[in-house]
């Protein structure tokens, strides 16, 4: 019997979104002419020893490196763009010909730990990449091809389709960049809605998988906050201390401005899912952790 599609699976369960993004706090954005790779650094035009390098540079940095396109056709072109990501300090913008010019970008990386290593070079709009990586996964592109075109249609500069971000199962998944906030289970139309309400400072909870910028934990304390407190932007929680509870449960103090609350507090626990198909092309079942957080509130600093 044909095995349903992962995300189709996932929804069927009802697996937890929180918790769920895969943590960075950079990011190096490759505008890429061809096909991708299943692992997208192996793709053709990037030279092995330039991706080791990519690699290596980017868990150094605690970055990731992601391909991109616009989505749909588009006239073919000699020159593409490349951009560092910092949440804390913008946007990088560059174009390359050949492979070797991204050394550029693999040096910028390398030294953009901090907000003053980093030059606002181009456009600093928000960034809305959408996971279409089809080879990767199968619902990255059956359902994130769709998602991005409803975006682009109404933000087509801000608008890409970008290689694998994590959570196959959740696809269609959104990125915005530099928040690094990650959606989840969308649709053309609930993107639509996601991101209109997320670039007008307000976080969508129910599609929220977290902020790339935090851990887990803190991820999902966020989205309960965001859930139970909200509406308020992504910049408007943060983590401020997690404090371990037991092997699997934690205090998670969160820092607050704008319309949230100073401080607020909730208890997250860790669990394990059963055993399921977590991806289109796995071999057989696995396990993934979720996150539940309870008792939020709001506390004196």
């Amino acid at each position: 019997m044909t095995q349903p599609h992962c995300a189709t699976a996932a929804r069927a369960r009802l697996d937890p979104l929180p918790g769920t993004a895969a943590p960075a706090r950079r990011w190096l954005l490759v505008e890429y002419p061809g096909p991708w790779a299943p692992q997208a650094l192996q793709s053709r035009l990037i030279p092995p020893p330039l991706a080791e390098r990519l690699s290596r540079v980017a868990r150094e940095a605690s970055a990731r490196v992601l391909l991109i396109r616009r989505p749909g056709r588009r006239p073919r072109s000699s020159e593409h763009r490349w951009a560092v990501v910092d949440h804390a300090a913008g946007q990088h913008w560059g174009t390359w010909r050949d492979p070797v010019d991204l050394g550029e970008a693999a040096d910028l990386l390398s030294r953009a730990g901090s907000p003053p290593d980093l030059d606002r070079a181009g456009p600093q709009e928000p960034l809305l990449l959408v996971c279409v990586h089809g080879l990767h996964d199968t619902c990255c592109a059956v359902r994130g091809r769709p998602v991005a075109s409803a975006l682009a249609d109404r933000w087509p500069d801000q608008t890409w389709e970008c290689s694998h971000v994590g959570g196959d199962r959740f696809a269609a998944n959104l990125l915005v960049l530099p928040d690094g906030a990650c959606y989840g289970n969308l649709s053309a139309a609930s993107a639509r809605t996601v991101a209109a309400d997320h670039l007008a400072g307000r976080v969508s909870p129910e599609h929220l998988r977290g902020l790339s910028t935090e851990p887990p934990v803190v991820q999902a304390a966020i989205v309960a906050a965001h859930a139970r407190l909200g509406p308020a932007g992504a910049g408007h929680l943060v983590g401020r201390q997690v404090t371990a509870l037991g092997a699997d449960s934690w205090r998670v103090r969160l820092s607050g401005s704008g319309p949230m609350p100073a401080v607020v507090e909730a208890t997250v626990s860790r669990g394990r899912r059963p055993p399921a198909r977590l991806t289109c092309h796995a071999a057989g079942d696995s396990t993934a952790y979720n996150y539940e957080a309870t008792d939020v509130r709001v506390c004196a600093d």
